[in-house]
């Protein structure tokens, strides 16, 4: 892992530079400001890293990837500051969310603006490339909508199938992992069909990286993963596990999952819910799903022969670092 955690850790610091490069405007502040505040926040950086490594499959100059991956970032965070106000969360990243610091008009506008400032990185892109790199990002902009348009419909109905989760948190989260990976080949020139590939391999690498951290928020150390198990049961949260159980109990079980999410005592209503998944066997379901979309992910990835192997094989490690993490 040393090699692609060296190389990760370059990427996004090329990132965070050009994010603290942005030539933001100072008037009007409370348009400008809250987007500094926002980026400042930090994060993984995955989506622009996974950009600029599929850039690197192909061609050495990553440095020209850089607009793409940061509107790819830039776009990524205008959804989380949208989602925050929709999910009237308080906190991202341990620090007070942009609607509640200032208002919800203020981040709404925010939001927008850091829209905007996507597609203004855009520009930089060669005009060759440009088309189809516009083709996928709004495809992906779009399907992003989409998911997190689901996600709310699911707040409101009794009964969600796991197939309707998996197609819910594909679009919300996976579509655009798969498409900065995408966009980052058809920016080093690879083929249709290499780009199709890596959208594919992202894709599923996405889907179980959100079945890894569904488990993880069951089933999670404390002590690594930073937090008390059992958040999403708490909040009767739409998770793997929680629609694989639905779909998995049968007469009494189906009872007594719909009792074990009524319960109002948290550390009761947590054992009960985890009690019921172990004896239907879900964190093993969870698991097989985790591995199989894996396989899919990484025959994507073999079949990219154009690409260079030591970058495919950096990614492999990546993804199984992703889904095995503990925090």
């Amino acid at each position: 892992m040393n090699t692609i955690n060296e190389r990760v850790a370059a990427h996004q610091k090329q990132i965070e530079k050009a994010i603290q490069s942005l030539a933001l405007p100072g008037q009007p502040s409370r348009l400008y400001e809250p987007i500094r505040y926002f980026m400042s926040l930090g994060g993984k950086r995955m989506r622009p890293v996974m950009c600029m490594l599929a850039y690197e499959m192909y061609r050495e100059d990553v440095e020209q990837a850089i607009p793409a991956a940061l509107a790819l970032e830039l776009f990524h965070n205008f959804t989380l500051l949208h989602d925050d106000i929709m999910d009237l969360a308080p906190v991202r990243r341990g620090k007070a969310t942009v609607h509640v610091k200032w208002n919800n008009d203020i981040a709404i506008l925010s939001g927008d603006a850091l829209y905007v400032l996507a597609y203004q990185q855009l520009q930089a892109v060669r005009p060759e490339v440009l088309p189809q790199v516009m083709r996928v990002f709004n495809r992906v902009a779009l399907e992003v909508c989409e998911g997190q348009q689901y996600d709310m419909d699911f707040q409101s109905r009794d009964a969600v199938s796991l197939e309707e989760y998996l197609q819910m948190i594909r679009l919300k989260t996976s579509v655009l992992l798969g498409g900065s990976l995408e966009i980052g080949v058809l920016l080093a020139g690879g083929s249709a069909r290499e780009a199709h590939l890596a959208y594919t391999f992202g894709e599923k690498v996405g889907l179980a990286f959100q079945i890894h951290d569904d488990l993880l928020d069951a089933y999670g150390n404390p002590e690594s993963f930073g937090k008390k198990p059992g958040g999403d049961i708490l909040v009767n949260k739409h998770t793997f596990l929680r629609m694989a159980a639905e779909a998995l109990a049968t007469g009494d079980q189906v009872k007594a999952l719909k009792q074990a999410y009524a319960l109002q005592e948290e550390e009761g209503k947590v054992e009960s819910v985890k009690a019921i998944f172990d004896s239907l066997g879900v964190p093993q379901k969870a698991e097989l799903k985790k591995q199989e979309l894996l396989e899919v992910a990484f025959d994507a990835l073999n079949q990219m022969t154009e690409a260079k192997q030591s970058i495919r094989e950096e990614l492999k490690a990546l993804a199984f670092y992703l889904i095995e993490r503990e925090a």
